[in-house]
Order: structure tokens, then sequence, then C-alpha cells
């Protein structure tokens, strides 16, 4: 059995003759678009994972409200489980469809309702890319800061989904942090409204309940986000280290400065190769490890913190400090570290992109585990991350046409997300868990964890038809997996009920 992908949640899901179900969805719905041959279902097989693929039973694209309610009302009827895509970019198979269920896309619902410039929100509908909210801002001087390296593709009902973060998430937070209010259908086909443009809203908070829910809750209709006025400048410095260990131990001691950056970002020797010989963008290939550094705010400010962050460097090791002379710079030291992920790709046929998060304190110790991992395994490991918050996206490179590769691969994942439990970490920080990391799920949270989750998820979709077998691992995985202690056989709490 893979780590990625568990071929018996299929089989485990009620068989409905996929010919009945078009035919009750197209006299519910008539003028919904959908897709039932192979030749077209094949291109929504997978999503950024791509290693694992699934071709749906049909795949539905409305452009109205009123047809998604039509569909979801049906499906739960018929007892169709629904997977709800935005623009498929997701890393971790939180979009990947299920044989026996219909793939809701969204991506036809790509307007930008309205821009309150003086409030600074955006009402937006799920398909919108997230930099189109940003470009549509910018007459204003105003921009939407959550920046996922996918930004030119991915959309804002995705972020949302995975509650994405970026590169400048450290200073601005993570989509949840960004994002006020949200118009969701339940898998009962009812509308519901989450948050409120006011600071804060009554009842639970809901909202931060949502974020990160990966479709397991409800279908995301609207997003109401917050926009900031654009700094008066940025500058990055960038600092060349003869050592890993140290690039990852100055970077607690800029926070501990009292600098909190617009972004700072890490990459190791691998990936500054790769993003050289791909991008050109003046890293310094002989380098160990880079950080890039971004400050941003008033002028003179980011002026004292320049002086600031370069006394910290120095002290911390840094062979060399470099400040971009000009925007022209400042964008191609950028567009270095976003195309990092495909520059990486040209050094091997396939490479397993990972996600975890670990206190800043420890990323010294955790490089170094991930280095012997590496060489345990007989893998390399391309380094690229998150800094500033921790968020680590380990690059693992392997050959899929040598015969079991893709397990080492597999396995060597699971081990470093591990290694990020064991730290005081996180398996995800921004890709979300959905398939790939639902073992890892059992290392991080206990059984009574595990079993709120469950019970979350039932609140709100009884039947569990929304987007099953992803994020919340059963029990029964858990302790097949031998991530759960089991006395005599028994699960704990067995009188509780499994959803």
């Amino acid at each position: 059995m893979n780590i990625l992908y568990d071929e018996r949640l299929d089989g485990a899901l009620p068989r409905r003759d996929k010919n009945e179900v078009l035919a009750e969805l197209t006299r519910v719905v008539p003028d919904l678009t959908l897709l039932h041959r192979e030749e077209d279902l094949r291109p929504f097989e997978c999503d950024g994972l791509s290693a694992y693929r699934v071709l749906p039973m049909l795949v539905a694209l409305p452009e109205r409200l009123d047809q998604v309610e039509a569909l979801l009302k049906q499906c739960r009827e018929l007892g169709v489980p629904v997977v709800t895509r935005g623009a498929g970019t997701g890393l971790s198979g939180g979009a990947l469809p299920l044989e026996q269920g219909v793939l809701l896309v969204m991506s036809r619902f790509n307007r930008i309702i309205d821009i309150d410039a003086d409030a600074r929100i955006a009402r937006v509908q799920p398909g919108v890319r997230n930099l189109a909210i940003s470009e549509a801002a910018s007459p204003y001087g105003l921009y939407y800061a959550p920046d996922p390296s996918s930004q030119i593709a991915c959309s804002i009902g995705g972020n949302v989904a995975e509650n994405a973060g970026g590169v400048h998430c450290l200073k601005y937070g993570l989509t949840v942090h960004n994002v006020l209010r949200l118009e969701v259908m339940t898998i009962e086909g009812e509308r519901m409204t989450i948050g409120s443009e006011a600071l804060d809203s009554p009842g639970f908070d809901l909202l931060a309940l949502m974020m990160g829910s990966e479709g397991m809750l409800g279908v995301v209709t609207e997003i109401t986000v917050k926009l900031l006025p654009k700094p008066e400048t940025a500058k990055v410095l960038m600092a060349s280290f003869d050592d890993v260990e140290k690039a990852g131990a100055a970077v607690g001691d800029i926070i501990a400065a009292g600098i909190i950056p617009g972004g700072l970002e890490m990459m190791d020797n691998l990936a500054i190769r790769a993003a050289e010989d791909f991008i050109r963008a003046g890293y310094p290939v002989d380098a160990e490890a880079i950080l890039l550094c971004e400050l941003d705010g008033v002028e003179a400010d980011v002026d004292d913190d320049i002086v600031t962050v370069r006394e910290v460097l120095a002290k911390a090791g840094a062979s060399d400090v470099q400040l971009a002379r000009d925007e022209a710079e400042r964008a191609k030291f950028w567009a270095g570290r976003k195309n990092a992920f495909p520059a990486v790709g040209r050094m091997s046929p396939d490479y397993y992109c990972m996600d975890g998060t670990i206190p800043r304190r420890e990323l010294p110790r955790v490089l170094k585990g991930i280095s012997d991992l590496s060489e345990q395994y007989g893998l390399k490991v391309a380094n690229v991350f998150h800094a500033g918050d921790g968020n680590m996206h380990p690059l693992i490179l392997f050959d899929a046409n040598r015969e079991g590769e893709l397990e080492t691969a597999e396995a060597l994942g699971g081990k470093i997300l591990e290694l990020c439990v064991e730290a005081g970490g996180s398996i995800t920080g921004e890709h979300g868990v959905g398939r790939e990391k639902i073992n890892q799920m059992c290392a991080q949270f206990d059984s009574l964890e595990i079993t709120a989750f469950h019970a979350v998820k039932a609140a709100f979709d009884p039947e569990g038809l929304l987007n099953p077998g992803k994020n919340i691992p059963t029990l029964a995985r858990c302790a097949e997996f031998g991530a759960m202690h089991v006395h005599n056989n028994e699960l704990p709490h067995p009188e509780l009920p499994r959803f």
C-alpha cells in the first residue's frame, strides 16, 4: 500500500452505475456541463501531486450557484461523493478525484465581484486566480498579501481549502489571516455566510474552522478578502553562507533582533544551483545556503532595518551580504526563489515536494536531520522554504522509472514529516494533508483528537460525502500504520462510533 494513495477507499464506496448517475444529474440540472467520456475526464485525473491519478466518474463544470445547489442535493440523495476542485495546483492530493465520485470544478466562478478601496476589501468568486486579485486592486494602491509560488495560476478557493501561505506570510499572515467572510454551500445545498466584514463576528469562529478544511465541510462559493496598501518601498538582502546550519541559525537571530521581514526565505546549494541555471538570478553557486530577506515599509525604517540585519547576518557567519541594487535586481532575486520548484525539476526525472513546519530555533537540527535521512535513503534532497515561519519544502529527487524509487521517496518524505513533529512542529504549513500526509496525521495527533476531528466532519457532512478519504485518517488506519497505541487489539474507547 502506498502512503499517498489507498486504493481501498474507492472499493469501500457504494458502487453506482455511471450512466444512471449521469442520467439523474442531467434530469435535475439539464443545463449543467457534465463530462463523462474518458478523453474528457483525463485532464482531471490528478492535482499538482501527479504521481497518483484516478479517473473520476463524472466532472461537473457549473456556472451558477443554483446548479451547484442542485448538484449537491442530488449527489446526497444518490449517495455519490463529491470532490471540489479549483485550479488543480494543490500538492497534497486534496483534489484527487474518486472513481466512484463526481468532481465539482469551480473554475468558471472566476469573477471579481467588487473592490471597496475605502474599506480595503474585495469580494471574489472561488475560481479567481490569487494574482488577479492584486492586479485588480493595484490601481487603488492596494494588494492581496498571501502569495504562494503558484499565485499566477492557483485559485483563491483552493487557497482557502488549503490555508495557503507564501513568501510574505511571515509578516502578513496566511490565508486565514487575510479573509473576512465566506459564502459556503453544504452537502444539503444549504447556503451559509461565515464571518463578516466587521473585525469580529458573533458565535463560534467557524471562519478559522473552514480554512484548511480541504473541501470536507462545504463548498466555498464566495470570499471576502482583506487588501493592504502597497509598501512605500521594499528592499532585499541576499546573504551567502558556507554552512547550512549557520544559515538556519541566522533566521532566528533576525527575528530575535526585533525585525519582522516582509519575506525571509532560504535555499540550499542544490536549490541554488538549479535556480541559477534556470533563471540566472545572480545567485552565488558556490554558497552552501542563501537567505533572501525582504524589508518593506517606510523608506527610513527600511534603511535602518537593513543596517541592523546586515550586522546580525555578519555575526551569524554570513560570508557575503548583497543588497539588491534596484527593483529589477530585487525582482530577479525573487524570481529565482519563486521558480525554485520547476528549476529543481530540471535536475531529476521526478521530485516529491514535502511541506512541514518547525519552530525556527529547530532549523539547524532539522536541516542536519534531513541531510542524514537523505544519505540513509540514498536520494538527494533540495531544501527551499519559508525560513521565517519555519515552513520547510524539502524536494526529494527520484526517478519513478527505477523500480522502488517512488516508494523510497514516499518513505523518506514520511520520515522528514515525523522529524518535524518530533521537533515540535507540524506535518503541514500550507499544502494541506490531502491523501499525501494522512498517515503522518496519526503521528501528530492522538486517538481522542482524531475522534474529535471526525465529529466535526460529521456535524457538517453526516454521510461523509464531501471529499472522503482525505485529511483525517480512521483510527483503524492509524493502528495499521503503527503510529497509535492499541491495547489488547482494541482501539481506545471502542464504544464510540467511528465516522
